[in-house]
């Protein structure tokens, strides 16, 4: 049974393009070479047939995709995102331990259900940045 291939999309044509001038750019390939490339980018039917053309850069030329507008705007996204649940965390702790001050229970329960509920998530995988 041969496999099924997929077809290629405007916006993966478009990826491959952008690896391909980067790799020109940091001299990888040649003026002629990537301009062959390019062609063949543009041409190209299936999926397979674009790995091709990135086959021998270093990570496929995947980290040229950084560059790309969509890329910064879903790393924004991801820091706003985490920075608003940050502040919830922060919130939420500071009228948890405002209340238990005020109660005048003074046990150290609350200290250690505000590292491990609210801050011990956060510092998880600090070792490995």
């Amino acid at each position: 049974m041969a496999s099924q291939q997929i077809r290629a999309s405007d916006t993966e044509r478009e990826e491959v393009a952008h690896i391909l001038r980067t790799a020109m750019g940091e001299g990888r390939l040649t003026l002629d070479e990537g301009e062959q490339r390019l062609t063949a980018v543009y041409r190209a039917v299936y999926r397979d047939d674009l790995t091709q053309l990135t086959a021998d850069l270093p990570g496929n030329g995947r980290q040229a995709l950084a560059d790309l507008p969509a890329a910064r705007t879903a790393v924004a996204r991801h820091r706003r995102r985490k920075a608003a649940v940050v502040g919830a965390a922060i919130l939420a702790a500071t009228v948890l331990v405002g209340v238990w001050l005020m109660s005048g229970a003074h046990i150290l329960l609350p200290g250690f259900l505000f590292f491990f509920v609210f801050l011990r998530p956060f510092t998880r995988g600090r070792r490995d940045r």
